[in-house]
Formats: structure tokens, C-alpha cells, sequence
């Protein structure tokens, strides 16, 4: 039987919710062990509590560390907003042709790293509702460094994630190298990973997939950072880290469509550009 959308949205926004804070307890774990280990003082994620200016419309909660002994800049972003879109999305969107109101949650992770040798990581899932209603997301990791037994490793986690829940991880796979391209360049962002947008039909078994992506990269992050926490890195290096973020942030301010989407409907400007790098404090 196909729940009725109130309580879609409801179990959306509350799956949503619990992984940003089950992320954050195991982010903030993995920080306070490294600096443990490192005898140094360990930094804490700042939550941040946000709300649309016009009133009823809704808001959010991302958390936030910054210049951390593991994590260099690392946000978890999670919101659940409504309004009307502006006049020039109306027919750009799915289902806003007659009207252009929207109620859409999700959450959003960005994290980059002090050591230059482990990848930048970014994922998102959301659950977005005009008078169509769909699930959208992804996951896809930049490193400074080829390593292609990591490229392998995370490439065949996600193929089995599709296969175990009948997606099509070709097609999602080119989706995400078409969509993180830097046209300007003419280069990849990263190594890819997955990208999906209107998963429209079968709400209990798309919701399963969504749930499951979010675990998946939990997983995929914690196998990513511990293999290569310790490990040893150069000033050289750390300048190419650098200089790949600055493309990073060059992606999201020019093509993200998450990024456009947030600052077209009042979203928090702080949550919006989590990616972008904070002051340098490192050695």
C-alpha cells in the first residue's frame, strides 16, 4: 500500500535527520581518536540553527568543523523547506508549470581534509515535492592524488549498492561524470561516483535505495580516512590539495545546481557555501 505523501515527507525529513546526526557522531569520533593518537587538542563540530525569512516556510541545521586535526573543513547540512520559486524556475523544475510552490528536505555533506592524501568526499540525498514528487542525490569523491586501488574500492561499493536495489549503475555512474565536469577546464572534478535525479515511481523501494546510499557512504568515508589517516604528506603536496580545491569551489559557484537552488529560495548562505575552504592553519 502506498503511503499517503504527508507521511512521505515526514519519514523523508526524519530519515534525513537521524544520518546527519549519525554522521556527525562518527565524523566527530573520527577527529577526537586522530588527535588523540596525535596527543593534540582535538576541534568539535558547531551546530548552526537556521530559519527562512518568511515565517512557516522552514529551515535547518548544519553542522560545522573547521581547521580540525583530521578534518580541514567538514559541514553536514540538513533542511526541510517550502515556499514558491522564484518566476524563473517555473516549467525549469518538475511539476511547477500551473504552480510553483515546493516543500523539499534533504541533507548534504561536504568534507575536505588536512591530510592531502585523503580525497575530498561529497554526498547529498533529498526528497523534493511540487505537484510531482521525486527523490534525488549522490555521492562522488575528489582526490589531489591518483590512487586506483581507492578508485576501484569506492566504484565497487557502489555497483553492488545499485545491484542490491535494481538501479542503474552505469547510467547513474556517466550521469555523475557529465554533471561534476568542469566545462571551463575541460577535466573531471574527481573520480566520479554516483548521480540520480527523479526517482518518481515505487516510493517505498526508492526511499529503501535512499536510505541505503546514505549508509553506503558512511561506510565508504570511514574506509576512505582510516586507511590513510596516518599517513604522511608534504608542503608540495599540500599546495596541490589546494590548488584542487580552489576547482572545487569554482564547480559549486558556477554549476551546482544544489548551490543555485539553495541561494534562489532563501536558503542559509553559510550552509549553502560549507564547501568553500576556511582560514589556512596548517604547517
Amino acid at each position: 500500500m502506498e503511503l499517503d505523501l504527508e507521511t512521505q515527507k515526514k519519514l523523508a525529513s526524519e530519515w534525513f535527520k537521524f544520518l546527519q546526526l549519525k554522521i556527525l557522531e562518527e565524523f566527530q569520533y573520527l577527529e577526537k581518536e586522530f588527535s588523540k593518537k596525535k596527543k593534540v587538542v582535538p576541534k568539535y563540530f558547531k551546530k548552526n540553527d537556521w530559519k527562512k525569512e518568511n515565517f512557516g516556510e522552514g529551515g535547518g541545521t548544519y553542522y560545522i568543523l573547521k581547521n580540525g586535526q583530521l578534518f580541514e573543513k567538514v559541514g553536514i547540512n540538513h533542511s526541510t523547506v517550502e515556499g514558491i520559486f522564484p518566476k524563473k524556475f517555473r516549467g525549469n523544475i518538475p511539476g511547477t508549470k500551473k504552480n510553483n510552490s515546493y516543500w523539499a528536505s534533504g541533507i548534504s555533506i561536504v568534507a575536505h581534509m588536512k591530510n592531502p592524501k585523503i580525497p575530498a568526499m561529497h554526498f547529498n540525498t533529498r526528497f523534493v515535492v511540487t505537484s510531482k514528487n521525486w527523490f534525488g542525490g549522490g555521492m562522488d569523491v575528489t582526490p589531489s592524488f591518483r590512487d586506483l586501488n581507492e578508485k576501484k574500492l569506492f566504484h565497487k561499493e557502489l555497483k553492488i549498492l545499485c545491484k542490491n536495489n535494481k538501479k542503474n549503475y552505469n547510467k547513474y555512474k556517466n550521469w555523475c561524470d557529465k554533471y561534476f565536469y568542469l566545462k571551463h577546464r575541460k577535466e573531471a572534478r574527481g573520480i566520479g561516483g554516483i548521480f540520480f535525479d527523479y526517482l518518481y515511481k515505487d516510493w517505498q523501494r526508492n526511499f529503501k535505495f535512499i536510505r541505503e546510499i546514505g549508509i553506503c557512504f558512511l561506510n565508504i568515508s570511514k574506509a576512505i580516512i582510516e586507511k590513510k589517516i596516518f599517513s604522511e604528506w608534504s608542503k608540495m603536496q599540500k599546495k596541490n590539495q589546494l590548488i584542487k580545491r580552489g576547482k572545487y569551489a569554482e564547480f559549486n559557484l558556477l554549476y551546482d545546481r544544489g548551490t543555485k537552488f539553495g541561494l534562489n529560495t532563501g536558503g542559509n548562505l553559510d550552509a549553502i557555501f560549507m564547501s568553500l575552504p576556511p582560514k589556512a592553519k596548517w604547517k
